[in-house]
């Protein structure tokens, strides 16, 4: 097996839970050097797996990868490796088309090239309706993962879709207790944000159980995850849990939402339906029509020059250019 991005909150606990079952070997493809040598010795030392085989590179170098894919000839990969911080890449759109977009075609064409049996891609429910460039390039990471599904057909290509991850690196949980730590404030967004949450041991369970189902080659599983969490109530209840009184002893904040954030995140399309699966807790997101995967490679194709020849404007506008191509085919569908 496989993982990419082996360093990273989903990437990490992939690797935890997939050594408990013994693999032959377990790859780690990571490009943050601490982060490759913490999981290694964390499996080798904290958990008995010395099974490991380490690769420190970027998974959208072509040539790397398919020395690794050559190599090791990995039935299972999982695609865990992304960017995920919505300022940040609001800020650097070359860097998230490329990271996020361009290494997910890269891995998945070495993989089915390599004669891969299963390709899972780690997504969020931020590539639906994207209004970021950040959910705009997990959007094109799924077309490409279904696009991929319908060209090749020898290798299973799979996405799984969920929401925020409590406590990983980043996100709101880590945020919130070193504020209060601090003394406040604490910072929130709005009053009525909202977003649906689950355990990062949770979430890594249902990824690899969505990656064992049967159904069709491009496949979106969307993990279900109860009613959304407003990010308010998160706020007040850390703050209680701290032994403080919420805006009393720490005040909150509201700082008002980034650029293109929604107030509540979604988890189908508007041409999606949801199919109940044989799993629990799993439904597939089923298209009313399929992506066309040669729109998908035109698409993905020009968004690559613009990131190799660094024209960050250019990039910009073709990317809302995609993004609206694909709402409006979905909007003219109704909803799922």
């Amino acid at each position: 097996m496989l993982v990419t991005g082996a360093g990273g909150s989903i990437g990490a606990e992939l690797c935890r839970q997939i050594a408990r079952v013994e693999p032959t070997r377990l790859i780690l493809v990571e490009q943050s050097e601490s982060a490759l040598f913490g999981i290694e010795r964390e499996l080798i030392d904290e958990r008995d797996f010395s099974a490991v085989a380490t690769v420190l590179g970027d998974c959208g170098d072509r040539a790397k990868m398919s020395q690794v894919f050559e190599r090791y000839r990995p039935g299972v990969v999982f695609h865990a490796a992304a960017y995920k911080h919505v300022s940040l890449l609001e800020a650097n759109p070359l860097e998230a088309v490329r990271n996020n977009a361009i290494a997910t075609r890269v891995s998945a064409e070495t993989a089915a090239v390599a004669g891969t049996e299963r390709f899972v891609l780690v997504s969020t429910d931020k590539a639906v309706n994207p209004r970021t460039v950040m959910g705009a390039s997990k959007a094109m990471a799924e077309w490409i993962v279904e696009a991929a599904g319908q060209r090749h057909t020898a290798t299973r290509f799979i996405s799984v879709r969920f929401g925020n991850v409590l406590a990983s690196s980043g996100s709101a949980v880590p945020i919130f207790r070193s504020q209060i730590e601090k003394g406040g404030p604490v910072t929130v967004t709005h009053p009525d944000m909202a977003r649906y949450f689950m355990t990062i041991h949770e979430a890594v369970q249902l990824v690899i159980q969505a990656g064992d189902l049967g159904g069709g080659s491009g496949d979106v599983f969307v993990l279900e995850m109860g009613e959304p969490v407003r990010i308010l109530d998160l706020a007040r209840n850390m703050i209680a849990l701290a032994g403080y009184e919420p805006e009393v002893d720490v005040s909150i904040e509201f700082i008002g939402p980034r650029p293109g954030e929604k107030l509540r995140e979604e988890l189908f399309n508007g041409d999606e339906r949801a199919q109940p699966t044989t799993a629990e807790r799993i439904v597939r997101a089923v298209r009313t029509r399929p992506l066309d995967p040669d729109w998908v490679v035109r698409s993905i194709e020009r968004l690559e020059a613009l990131v190799t020849a660094g024209d960050e404007a250019g990039l910009a506008e073709r990317v809302v250019e995609v993004v609206d191509e694909r709402l409006a085919e979905s909007s003219t569908l109704g909803p799922p």
